[in-house]
């Protein structure tokens, strides 16, 4: 579908400058990389630039935190191509002088913690990254999310039942 006004270059200055450092932090909650955020929201931008002609101005915000999810899901998918590759190249080649047993153990709590943490609720999982992430205190999350301090102890709360209950630890 033609937009009757297609984008300019100073309308995506504008949509960058309103936007970038909340996709930004959405992508950032989700991987942990703010190196891969940014990134990943670059070429959103990028993306939104080369298709500027068939978007619509009403849902370019959602447009591109679609764009920019998938593109961190499709991240994803290539890693776990690339480790499968490796490991497939080079059976029982370890990096640590630990055990085979540990690592194993390692990794499958690893990939247990970081599903559990990736199905919690949004507002869970932004709570709990900011906090055990960015290393921000209970006071300092309520003010940046305009919520209470007891708002913001409350999904912890919740969120580490969740976390405890999707691990399998006794609560």
């Amino acid at each position: 579908m033609k937009v009757t006004h297609p984008f300019t270059k100073n309308d995506l200055k504008v949509l960058y400058d309103e936007y970038f450092e909340s996709i930004r932090g959405f992508i950032y909650y989700k991987c942990g990389d703010i190196d891969l955020a940014d990134d990943l929201v670059q070429e959103t931008f990028i993306k939104i630039w080369n298709k500027r002609d068939e978007i619509e101005k009403e849902t370019v915000k959602s447009l591109l935190y679609t764009i920019a999810n998938n593109m961190l899901i499709n991240h994803f998918n290539h890693q776990k191509v690339v480790r499968e590759h490796q490991k497939s190249a080079n059976p029982g080649s370890s990096s640590s002088s630990d055990s085979p047993q540990f690592q194993m153990e390692e990794a499958e709590f690893e990939a247990k913690l970081n599903n559990a943490i990736a199905k919690l609720p949004e507002d869970c999982r932004e709570v709990f990254l900011m906090n055990r992430i960015d290393k921000l205190k209970y006071a300092e999350i309520a003010e940046r999310l305009n919520l209470s301090v007891k708002a913001i102890e409350k999904r912890m709360s919740k969120t580490i039942g969740l976390l405890k209950e999707s691990l399998g630890m006794k609560i």
